[in-house]
């Protein structure tokens, strides 16, 4: 009997139906089995550096700042910027005029008192004989000499050993006035404290100099640095500072020397900040906290000079031949312990049964974990590691790993999406593979 109209578009439509949900099928399995591509590199035994990097600036060991202890023009300077200069070398002359005319004052006001001084001394022994003989014709009891008479050359003399000590006082006073303006003169004319460098000159013949009693800076009149010990002072960040050892070694760049690297050993470790507003003020601050750290270099070029921008590199740590993974590989993931994950796998052996181990399953419980995805037959599931110091591009594995494990290494996205027990290939003309050990 021939079929209808209808049930023929019926039979049509339904065939449509099936086909489209095959096909929609076969595309979810499909998308289901799709592998996705991955760098795979395998967990071998590689030379780790741990370093901390900072910045600072080159300076000399020890420096000295000239400075003017007297105001006055400055009529002489002896050296120029750059010159080697030894201790006690002239170095810079003031004015004098008006400090000679300071001693020659003092030294006649000394004379004045000197003269004072032994015209008290001289009225001291007069009443002191005075009073000597009153005090004899007193005791002879006859009445050459009244009562009256005896006190008042006891006050006389009295009176006259006042006068006498302050004649003394005064004329104490009068050389200390000289030994003040002998010293003010002296101070006109100024010489190297150290053997060193000048290193800074910021002043010319005819400029005032000032002392340095409000502004430092303004009485500076030259810096003198003995470079035979130089440094790099390096500020170093508070969350890498507690990693820095005395005694570290040190690469040093110096950007007036791009083509050379210096070495160095760490000699100093500031145990406080650098004091800044913001550290004053890091409760309601966000401001980076820095350490000072001195650098000594060991071999500084001759024509090295202070002030000069410099990058330290400092070597914290170092593992030999220790299993490491790329930094890159390592990420983090909620993981909850499986019941496999009872027993250890780590760099001592696989499958070990860990001491009192209790799978966190067990309590239902999820953590964030870091961890890698290791790839077994095409499927890559998180496994938690354990990691220690830190190369330029490779992590020390402390437990988690053994040699020869296939790891994702890359790249970044792929890790970043990656799920646990996903499947993947090697990614298409990757270098798949450890790189050579011994590289970090």
């Amino acid at each position: 009997m021939p079929m209808s109209r209808k049930t023929k578009l019926g039979l049509i439509i339904g065939f449509i139906v099936v086909g489209v949900g095959g096909v929609i099928a076969l595309s979810a399995a499909k998308s289901r089995n799709k592998a996705t591509e991955v760098r795979l590199e395998a967990v071998a035994p590689r030379d780790l550096t741990a370093t901390v990097t900072a910045s600072g600036r080159i300076d000399a060991k020890r420096s000295v700042d000239v400075t003017a202890d007297i105001t006055g023009r400055i009529t002489e300077i002896a050296v120029k910027e750059g010159d080697l200069v030894r201790q006690g070398q002239y170095l810079l002359q003031i004015d004098p005029s008006q400090y000679r005319a300071g001693l020659s004052r003092a030294q006649a006001l000394l004379a004045s008192s000197e003269a004072g001084l032994v015209q008290a001394r001289a009225n001291k022994d007069q009443a002191q004989r005075s009073f000597d003989r009153a005090k004899e014709l007193q005791r002879s009891g006859n009445s050459l000499i009244s009562a009256e008479q005896v006190e008042q050359a006891q006050t006389t003399f009295d009176v006259s050993v006042a006068n006498y000590n302050s004649a003394m006082a005064q004329t104490n006073q009068a050389r200390a006035g000289v030994s003040t303006a002998q010293t003010d003169l002296d101070r006109t004319r100024l010489y190297a404290p150290i053997n060193g460098r000048v290193v800074r000159l910021p002043v010319e013949v005819g400029e005032v100099a000032v002392p340095g009693t409000f502004s430092r800076d303004n009485a500076l009149l030259m810096t003198i640095a003995d470079l035979s010990t130089i440094l790099a002072k390096i500020h170093v960040d508070e969350t890498d500072v507690i990693k820095i050892g005395m005694g570290d070694s040190v690469q040093i760049k110096i950007d007036a020397y791009p083509d050379t690297s210096f070495t160095g050993r760490v000699t100093m470790i500031s145990n406080s900040a650098q004091i800044t507003s913001g550290t004053l003020q890091s409760a309601q601050s966000t401001q980076a906290v820095d350490f000072d750290v001195e650098v000594t270099l060991t071999h500084p070029p001759a024509d090295i000079r202070p002030d000069l921008s410099a990058t330290a590199k400092i070597v914290t740590d170092t593992r030999k031949q220790t299993l490491a993974v790329p930094i890159i590989a390592l990420t983090v993931r909620q993981h909850g312990a499986l019941p496999t994950e009872g027993h250890r796998t780590d760099t001592l052996g696989a499958g070990t049964p860990a001491a009192g181990a209790k799978p966190d399953s067990a309590k239902g419980a999820t953590k964030e974990t870091e961890g890698v995805f290791v790839v077994v037959h095409g499927v890559a599931t998180f496994r938690p590691v354990k990691v220690g110091i830190a190369g330029e591009e490779y992590f020390e594995v402390l437990s988690g790993l053994q040699a020869g494990d296939t790891i994702v290494a890359g790249t970044y996205q792929a890790i970043r999406d990656l799920k646990d027990s996903s499947r993947v290939r090697p990614m298409a003309g990757a270098a798949n593979g450890p790189k050579p050990a011994g590289s970090n």
